[in-house]
């Protein structure tokens, strides 16, 4: 696997692609794409939830990483933590407001610094309760390569990031609730030319 090719898969555009191709066009398989995030809670426990509903498109320029590029958004309400009445408290004025709503959050990259054979920096602007805030993913290419069932070009990795929730403004009861949320992504994208 080339250098360059690592570049444009982390690039959030993964898949091999000809030699001087213009960039490639990929979706995100949102069956296989999820947002997981952790915090503390009081020093007791951690408390863990996810998002999905992921959609979201990848131009991929293999000769040029830093020409691919990355949009891609899901549901705040698609969130689920494993208890109703916390993720019903999560929608509320407290945190998001968006209980009922079709409010997103949103991710568009911005830059990507390649850091090894199969690791780069994914830097991009990342909305969330009408704030926007610069943000890198610590990114590892998982896999790039033809899709055994679909057979299609096909790409998957993982990601990680720390926000503060309070960049957010969804900082009730900080510090004792845990500021910083860790935050697990691992995503898999096929060709849009190929997609059903």
């Amino acid at each position: 696997m080339t250098r360059t090719l690592i570049a444009a898969a982390l690039g959030l555009g993964l898949v091999a692609a000809p030699a001087l191709a213009e960039p490639r066009e990929y979706v995100l398989d949102s069956s296989h794409s999820q947002v997981l995030f952790s915090y503390n809670h009081l020093g007791f426990s951690t408390t863990y939830g996810m998002f999905s509903g992921f959609a979201g498109t990848i131009q991929f320029d293999e000769t040029d990483p830093a020409n691919s590029s990355v949009e891609v958004s899901m549901p705040v309400t698609s969130m689920f933590t494993g208890w109703e009445a916390r993720d019903e408290h999560f929608m509320s004025g407290d945190f998001f407001d968006a209980a009922g709503t079709d409010e997103q959050v949103t991710f568009v990259s911005t830059g990507i610094e390649v850091t090894g054979e199969n690791t780069a920096l994914i830097t991009g602007d990342l909305t969330m309760n009408g704030v926007t805030k610069s943000v890198v993913l610590d990114t590892v290419l998982n896999k790039a390569d033809t899709h055994p069932m679909e057979n299609a070009p096909w790409l998957g990795f993982n990601a990680t990031t720390t926000l503060l929730r309070s960049d957010f403004g969804v900082d009730m009861f900080a510090p004792f609730v845990s500021d910083e949320v860790e935050v697990m992504i691992s995503i898999e994208a096929q060709d849009a030319a190929s997609a059903s």
